[in-house]
C-alpha cells in the first residue's frame, strides 16, 4: 500500500503517470531504500482499517545515499532496460528535461548533513490531509529520531501547498529554489523547498 500511495501522490499530490509510465520503477526508485534497507524508520498511518499515508524516514541520510548507490541504482537500472520503461516516450521527455535541469546547475543545493543527519518522505492521501494524520506521523518520527541521538532531520518538498503544513509542525525553511524539468508539460518551474527541524537532546 506504500508503493502505491507514493505513486499516487507523486507529483504536488497527483499521480506519477502524469509524467512516468511505470509505476513498478518509480515504487522502486522512491521507497525501495526505505522499505529493505532502514525499515525501523518507516511509519504508515491508518484510518477506519485503511493505510492511509506513510512517512518513510532515514536517520542517517549520508548512509542511505552511500546504500542506495552501491545496492539500488545498479540493479534499478538493468529491471528498467528489462522491462523497457526507458524507451517509454513519456518516460524519455522526463528523463531528458531532469538532465537539462542538472546541466543547468538547478540541483545544486547547500549541504545540510551535519548539522541535520536524518530525512524523510511523507505523503498522505488528499481526502485525508485534513485529519491530523500527517501531523501524528511526523511526531511518531520525531519521537523515534530523539530516542536515536539524530541531531536534526530535514527534506526536500515541490509542494507549495504543504509548506504551511511544515511550518506548523515547527519546521523552518533552510533553502529555497526553482527546477525546471516538469515545465515541459506545466507550463511553470515548480518551486523546491527544504525545511530543517533541530532535535533536542535528552
Amino acid at each position: 500500500m506504500v508503493r502505491q500511495i507514493c505513486c499516487q501522490t507523486a507529483l504536488m499530490g497527483e499521480p506519477s503517470v502524469i509524467f512516468f509510465d511505470d509505476d513498478e520503477i518509480f515504487a522502486d526508485a522512491l521507497t525501495l531504500y526505505f522499505t529493505d534497507y532502514e525499515s525501523g524508520s518507516c511509519f504508515v498511518a491508518e484510518y477506519e482499517n485503511r493505510v492511509v499515508g506513510y512517512l518513510l524516514g532515514s536517520n542517517n541520510m549520508k548512509r542511505m545515499d552511500q546504500m542506495t548507490v552501491k545496492k539500488i541504482v545498479l540493479p534499478l537500472l538493468i529491471k528498467a532496460l528489462r522491462r523497457g520503461t526507458l524507451l517509454h516516450k513519456k518516460n524519455m521527455a522526463f528523463l531528458f528535461h531532469i538532465f537539462l535541469s542538472l546541466v543547468k546547475g538547478e540541483f545544486k543545493a547547500p549541504i545540510f548533513l551535519i548539522d541535520y543527519p536524518a530525512t524523510l518522505h511523507i505523503n498522505i492521501i488528499q481526502e485525508y490531509r485534513a485529519l491530523g494524520v500527517g501531523s501524528k506521523l511526523i511526531r511518531a518520527y520525531l519521537d523515534y529520531l530523539k530516542e536515536e541521538g539524530a541531531k536534526g532531520v530535514h527534506f526536500a518538498t515541490m509542494s507549495e501547498k504543504a509548506c504551511p503544513f511544515f511550518k506548523k509542525n515547527s519546521f523552518q525553511l533552510l533553502f529555497q529554489g526553482h527546477r525546471s524539468y516538469f515545465r515541459y508539460f506545466l507550463g511553470k518551474d515548480i518551486l523546491l523547498s527544504i525545511y530543517g527541524m533541530r532535535i533536542p537532546s535528552g
